[in-house]
């Protein structure tokens, strides 16, 4: 999970319940911005369904925010304006980091 901000255009996202999201870092994607440009790349998927590392547990459905955690989504149900990344697409029964695929960019 990115936000705008940092010393470059985005960073790892790290306040729980930012507004300032920009997106999920990708290994994939349909259509490359900025392809041409010098410097350090990194794929962000502003909308599609892309694996999220998340902490806690989710069920299918759930609205993730930004935790607290640098990188990390966590569930919100009840979100403030602007900080939803996504709905989750799967379920994650432990409380450990991992991985579930969501829906970014269309919530």
């Amino acid at each position: 999970v990115v936000v705008f901000g940092g010393e470059k255009e985005i960073t790892l996202s790290s306040e729980h319940k930012t507004t300032r999201i920009a997106g999920v870092v990708s290994d994939q994607s349909a259509y490359i911005m900025n392809a041409d440009c010098p410097g350090l790349k990194n794929l962000v998927a502003l909308q599609g369904r892309v694996p999220v590392n998340v902490i806690g547990s989710v069920a299918k459905g759930d609205m993730l925010v930004a935790s607290n955690i640098p990188g990390y989504a966590i569930v919100d149900n009840d979100p403030k304006v602007g900080s939803v990344i996504g709905k989750a697409l799967a379920d994650k029964a432990d409380t450990a980091k991992g991985t579930v695929e969501a829906v970014v960019g269309r919530v």
